[in-house]
């Protein structure tokens, strides 16, 4: 069929949608396994320490991750805008498969010592600059691969493809934990997980080696000496910072929604580890169906809107669900609570996640992308469960998780006012960016 059909366009699309899908998803389950396992890996890999101690610990390997975010953003996404999305793609998935390996093959403490907690650091690492690039290449290329009045939905494959992978990471923890001892569990069952993340590796690779890709040669030609780091930051500086900071709110609600309710609906509100795992099921299942709703959405009604009022609902809804959540912990609770601050998530997450490559010039956009997304997810995501951790203990309260949402949401709201909002123009028409882009 002719490249320019609409039937042609229509495959090529649903490629793209494919090939990012499956590692977002690798990335977003094997993160969200990490965590969901976070006892059982502090039991075996930081048994001298006490259980706070191992938790805590644990949940900072979790963080250190984010570390190498931005240097993989700045490395990735610069090689993405050189080489183009489909190499940084396949190279991504390749890096976390590597990572996925390591932590699944691992030795525990008991068997090497202190080498086997360095051994984690090391995976987590390495996932860690996978994870900064892969975000910003997978987006580039849904933005770049959708017409301007579609940029939305396609780009909120982007994070449906993360629910997606919450979804099963929760499903495969939550069928181990159920059909397993604890017996088992600590010796093998835990691994599992780990070696389903490897095996779906190759599958990624093999999609992504067959993807068009939507970055020309002439582009990627007429810029090839450039410093894209320095262009991004001494052209787009002020962009930069004011998409950091509103990237803020949605990456510290994702990773204390996601990554830390199961610990804290076990650890502070004595629920049964299957009754968290549902919940952060029903997270990754709502991120999962609502996201492509809420791109189209995005698409009509601009993506500002929807940010502001999804935000501010938050604020005003956190603190009474965490009081709620406190009062009566229940099962059915969890599941209000999660559900509501899913939906309030998704709704603001999916245009902000757009926003961002729609800012930066076709040249520029993966290294631009990769590097906002990066950075903000490392400042303020990456170490929400072990801040929200620490924030219990310290203050004695139940609640200082909450606070500490509540706070990061209501100053995110602070960059969006500087940010420009590109819904349905030409992001490559000469003028888009400013005439230095």
């Amino acid at each position: 069929m002719p490249p320019s059909s609409p039937a042609h366009v229509q495959l090529s699309q649903r490629k793209t949608i494919a090939a990012t899908t499956v590692g977002n998803a690798l990335e977003f389950f094997d993160f969200t396994v990490y965590g969901f396992l976070a006892l059982t890996i502090g039991k075996l890999f930081f048994p001298t320490f006490s259980g706070y101690g191992q938790l805590l610990l644990t949940v900072a390997s979790f963080g250190v991750g984010f570390v190498m975010r931005p240097l993989g953003g700045i490395v990735i996404g610069a090689y993405a805008d050189r080489a183009g999305r489909k190499k940084a793609m396949t190279l991504t998935i390749f890096l976390m498969a590597l990572g996925c390996a390591l932590i699944a093959f691992a030795p525990t403490y008991a068997q090497i010592g202190v080498a086997a907690p360095l051994l984690i650091v090391v995976a987590r690492l390495i996932q860690g600059f996978s994870a900064g690039g892969e975000v910003g290449a997978s987006t580039t290329l849904l933005v770049e691969k959708a017409a301007p009045a579609h940029r939305g939905y396609m780009a909120s494959w982007q994070f449906a493809s993360q629910g997606l992978g919450i979804l099963l990471g929760a499903l495969v923890v939550g069928g181990l934990t159920a059909s397993l001892s604890p017996q088992a569990m600590e010796s093998w069952g835990w691994r599992v997980p780990f070696v389903l993340g490897l095996l779906i590796a190759p599958v990624g690779m093999y999609i992504r080696r067959h993807l068009e890709e939507s970055l020309d040669e002439r582009s990627a030609s007429a810029h090839r000496e450039k410093s894209r780091l320095g262009e991004v930051c001494r052209d787009h500086a002020r962009s930069v910072i004011a998409a950091i900071l509103t990237i803020s709110g949605g990456t510290v609600a994702a990773y204390v929604v996601t990554f830390y309710m199961p610990t804290y609906a076990i650890r502070e509100l004595g629920l049964p580890p299957t009754v968290a795992l549902i919940g952060a099921a029903l997270t990754g299942l709502l991120s999962f169906a609502l996201g492509p709703f809420v791109g189209r959405l995005s698409d009509r009604v601009g993506r500002k809107p929807l940010i502001v009022w999804s935000r501010v609902l938050l604020v005003l809804l956190i603190y009474p669900a965490f009081l709620w959540l406190n009062a009566a912990p229940s099962a059915f609770v969890l599941y209000a609570v999660v559900g509501v601050l899913s939906i309030g998530l998704t709704v603001q997450t999916v245009p902000g996640i757009t926003m961002l490559p729609e800012m930066f010039p076709k040249h520029l956009r993966a290294s631009g992308m990769s590097l906002v997304y990066s950075v903000g997810v490392a400042l303020f995501g990456g170490f929400s469960p072990f801040i929200s951790t620490w924030l219990v203990n310290a203050t004695g309260s139940k609640l200082a998780p909450a606070w500490y949402l509540l706070a990061m949401t209501a100053l995110s709201l602070a960059g969006l006012r500087w940010l420009q909002d590109f819904t349905g123009q030409d992001i490559d028409a000469p003028t888009a960016h400013g005439a230095r882009a």
